[in-house]
C-alpha cells in the first residue's frame, strides 16, 4: 500500500524519501506547465538535478497511447531499467499516465506522485488506477499500481485557477458522501469563494484517507471499492461526449454532474433522503451551474455509460447508489428511462 504523506516542506521530504528507496537512476515526469512553474520548486533537490526529465504536453488530449509511448522512448534511450524510479510531478493526467507508463517498463518501476492540483491529490495521485483514454473512452486502457509514496503538498492549490480548485471539490463531495454526515456536512458547508487554505489542507487529508481507507479493504476492486464511482458512471459519459463534441468540460464538473443524477436515482431506486439530497444538489448548482447538454445528447450519453468498464455486459450499466450518506449500495442496475429521467432532473437543478 502506497504511503501518502502532507508535506510543509517539500525539498526536505522528497529528499528523505529518496534517500530511503533504493534505484540506480531517477527520472522526473513534467507536463509543459508543471515543468515551467513547478518544477523549479525541486531546482535544489541533489537527487532532482542529476534525474532525467521527461516532458509531456497538458491537457486530456495527451493522455494517449502517443504520449504513453514518448515517456517509454525517452526511458529506454536514457538506459532505465527495472531499478529505476519515476517522479511524476503534476495533476490527475499527468500522475495517471505515470504510473501506467512506469507500471508497464521493464514490467514496473517504481515510482513517486506529486500531485499538483487539488483533484489530482483527491483522487488521481492516490489508490493506485492508472491508465490511458483509448478512441474517445475515458481511462479505457490501464493498470492497478500503486505509487510507493504520495507527495501532497497544499502549497500548489493556491497557484490554480477557481474552475480547477472546483474540480477537484467535487471528488471531496464524492468522499464525504461515501463517508459520513459530519464529513458531508463539512464539505456543503465550505466556502468555496472564500478558500480557508488551513480549513482545506485539513479536509483534503480527511478526503484522502476516506479513498485509502476503501483502497485497502479492496485494492482490485472486487467489492466494495466500486463506492469510489459514485457519480461517475454518468459523469464519465457526459466528459466523453464533451470530448466528443470538442467542447471539453473539467471532470470535476462533470463528476458534480454524475452525482447529482446518481443520487436522484439512489432516491428512487435505494431511498436516499430528500433531506439530503437537495441541500447536495444546491450547493452543486451554487458552484457548478451550467450544464452544457440537452435532450438530443441522451441517447450518446447512454452509449458511452454503455460502454463503462465497470459493466459486467454492455445490456447492464453498473452502478454505485447510496441508500443514505454511508450507506453504499455497488453493483445497483438502473432502467434507461431512469437514467434519462436523472437527466431531466439535472438539467432542471443545475443546467443554469
Amino acid at each position: 500500500m502506497q504511503k501518502i504523506i502532507e508535506v510543509s516542506d517539500l525539498n526536505y521530504v522528497l529528499n528523505d524519501v529518496l534517500s530511503k528507496l533504493s534505484f540506480d537512476k531517477l527520472f522526473v515526469l513534467t507536463d509543459i506547465n508543471t515543468d515551467k512553474f513547478c518544477l523549479p520548486l525541486l531546482a535544489d533537490n541533489e537527487f532532482v538535478k542529476k534525474a532525467g526529465k521527461i516532458i509531456i504536453g497538458s491537457g486530456e488530449e495527451y493522455k494517449n497511447i502517443d504520449t504513453l509511448t514518448q515517456i517509454w522512448s525517452y526511458l529506454s534511450k536514457h538506459e532505465a531499467t527495472r531499478h529505476s524510479l519515476l517522479i511524476n510531478l503534476g495533476g490527475g493526467l499527468l500522475t495517471d499516465i505515470g504510473g501506467f507508463a512506469a507500471a508497464c517498463f521493464k514490467r514496473g518501476i517504481k515510482f513517486i506522485n506529486i500531485p499538483t492540483t487539488l483533484l489530482g491529490a483527491v483522487d488521481a495521485a492516490v489508490g493506485g488506477k492508472t491508465g490511458i483514454n483509448f478512441e474517445g473512452l475515458k481511462n479505457e486502457i490501464g493498470v492497478f499500481s500503486p505509487a510507493e509514496f504520495v507527495l501532497i503538498y497544499a502549497d500548489f492549490f493556491r497557484t490554480f485557477d477557481h474552475t480547477n480548485f472546483l474540480s477537484g471539490f467535487a471528488e471531496m463531495i464524492k468522499h464525504s458522501l461515501l463517508d459520513s454526515d459530519k464529513s458531508w456536512k463539512s464539505i456543503i458547508s465550505f466556502n468555496t469563494y472564500e478558500i480557508d487554505y488551513p480549513r482545506l489542507n485539513s479536509l483534503v487529508v480527511e478526503s484522502v484517507s476516506v479513498k485509502e481507507r476503501i483502497v485497502s479493504e479492496d485494492p482490485f476492486e472486487k467489492g466494495i471499492r466500486k463506492a469510489l464511482n459514485l457519480g461517475h458512471t454518468v459523469g464519465h459519459a457526459f466528459e466523453s461526449l464533451s470530448h466528443h463534441k470538442e467542447k471539453p468540460i473539467p471532470h470535476g464538473f462533470a463528476v458534480a454532474w454524475g452525482i447529482v443524477c446518481e443520487l436522484y436515482m439512489s432516491h428512487l431506486r435505494c431511498g436516499f433522503p430528500k433531506e439530503k439530497l437537495y441541500p447536495t444538489i444546491y450547493f452543486i448548482r451554487d458552484n457548478y451551474a451550467g450544464f452544457p447538454f440537452d435532450c438530443d445528447d441522451y441517447e450518446q450519453l447512454f452509449e458511452y455509460m454503455k460502454h463503462d468498464k465497470k459493466n459486467v455486459s454492455a445490456d447492464h450499466i453498473n452502478f454505485t447508489f447510496l441508500s443514505d450518506i454511508g450507506k453504499i449500495e455497488i453493483n445497483q442496475e438502473a432502467r434507461k428511462e431512469e437514467i434519462f429521467e436523472s437527466i431531466d432532473f439535472l438539467r432542471e437543478s443545475v443546467g443554469l
